[in-house]
């Protein structure tokens, strides 16, 4: 007698029941793609009705009371989305208004690699932020540390990166062949 029980593995007797097509009526079902696991009609091709098997998108979490959105004036929300945490308009779909995380003008360096662009701070979806150029794809460069425009005093490299040591602020050349440190000047 065996002690796994092989009726929990037939697909005919799921309790995942996700419904009926709401484009063709036909019976919705668990389908699998090389980006995972979503829920499609098992009428496809005829019909190609998909949606994500968990909606994770863009869950509202609180009003911002006493802010309007600069396009239509309604109120603004802080959302969570597949990236993170961000404001936006609460009359979406009817208003797209997102507030840009941007850094400023003034805070940014010139890209040291094209010359055109300049170094600006994004986050990866982990959260880690990092110094790409804003010229992205024609330009490649990036920095994992804070751009500080400052020129190498030992290979003139034009950037320099500000990091946190045991001593306390440095600067580093990010150039491999330099690597060059010094104390953060105010």
């Amino acid at each position: 007698m065996s002690k796994i029980d092989h009726s929990l593995f037939n697909t005919h007797e799921s309790a995942f029941d996700p419904g009926p097509c709401p484009d063709c009526n036909a019976p919705l079902q668990l389908r699998h793609s090389k980006n995972g696991a979503f829920i499609g009609c098992s009428d496809y091709p005829k019909c190609g009705y998909s949606k994500p098997l968990h909606d994770s998108d863009n869950t509202e979490l609180t009003v911002i009371e006493g802010s309007h959105c600069p396009e239509c004036e309604s109120e603004l929300v802080i959302r969570k989305g597949r990236y993170g945490m961000y404001i936006a308009c609460s009359n979406f779909p009817e208003c797209h208004y997102v507030k840009s995380n941007k850094a400023q003008d003034t805070d940014k360096v010139e890209c040291p690699s094209c010359h055109k662009g300049h170094l600006t701070k994004r986050a990866n979806k982990y959260g880690k932020n990092f110094y790409p150029c804003d010229q992205y794809p024609q330009c490649h460069y990036a920095l994992n540390f804070t751009p500080v425009a400052h020129a190498c005093p030992k290979c003139a490299w034009p950037v320099m990166q500000e990091k946190k040591a045991a001593a306390g602020l440095i600067w580093q050349c990010p150039e491999r062949r330099c690597g060059h440190k010094q104390p953060a000047q105010e």
